[in-house]
């Protein structure tokens, strides 16, 4: 009894959404989105969030740069990564894409927009579109947000995570902007946008979750699976 008491004093306490907030320089509102979709390690107690200072620490400390193995976790056939996004892309109404963090594509693009259909065997459209998924990820703004690339429609991206390293993306994209009068981009009002953006990190989150440890096998999702859990996903989104 007295050793849990001893261990007890010297566990550092747990952190506030509020302290979370100055560490992370974002809204408490964006730092409660993380703590439920899982982009931050926490637990609720309660009505409260609190979180883990060493976590939160090794968060801000991690290595987000590209390497050379990071494309091997975000395994697209391992994971089941295509029959996620492909679920997801349907019941989104987007076109979306699995990539490294070089912006490099890991799964067919999903449910293609007309103008990117038309253009899938384009090398050109395809070195641009991985350009603008490079840039994408060398910006580290963990909150998803539409913007409008160089191509001339809108995408949006989240991040997938093997353990505490960026090791991929998850890419929502073939949108119309809202003053555009495309006919070959997927058009979205204001409700649907919202529940895009909502919807990407728990796509994210499931496959990061489905991300062995490096000294353990690679676990499988199987294509039932994917498609209950992301079904469910999008279907409590609002």
């Amino acid at each position: 009894m007295q050793s849990m008491q001893g261990m007890q004093t010297i566990e550092a306490p747990l952190l506030t959404a509020r302290q979370v907030q100055r560490m992370l320089g974002v809204d408490r509102s964006t730092v409660y989105r993380m703590a439920e979709d899982g982009r931050l390690p926490a637990l609720k107690i309660g009505r409260q969030w609190r979180f883990h200072p060493g976590q939160i620490e090794h968060l801000l400390a991690a290595d987000t740069s590209p390497s050379t193995d990071a494309v091997a976790p975000v395994d697209a056939a391992g994971v089941g990564a295509s029959s996620v996004i492909n679920v997801a892309a349907e019941l989104l109404g987007v076109m979306m894409v699995v990539t490294d963090m070089e912006g490099r594509p890991l799964t067919p693009v999903a449910n293609p927009c007309p103008w990117f259909a038309g253009r899938a065997d384009d090398p050109e459209t395809i070195a641009a579109c991985v350009a603008e998924w490079r840039l994408l990820a060398d910006d580290l703004d963990f909150e998803p947000k539409f913007f409008t690339g160089l191509l001339g429609f809108e995408c949006a991206r989240t991040y997938i995570r093997s353990g505490r390293t960026l090791v991929g993306m998850v890419l929502a994209g073939g949108v119309a902007p809202p003053d555009s009068d495309s006919t070959t981009l997927f058009r979205l009002d204001e409700a649907q946008r919202r529940r895009v953006l909502a919807a990407l990190p728990k796509v994210a989150a499931t496959l990061s979750r489905s991300i062995a440890a490096p000294d353990s096998p690679a676990p499988r999702i199987q294509n039932a699976t994917a498609a209950t859990t992301i079904t469910t996903i999008t279907r409590r989104t609002p």
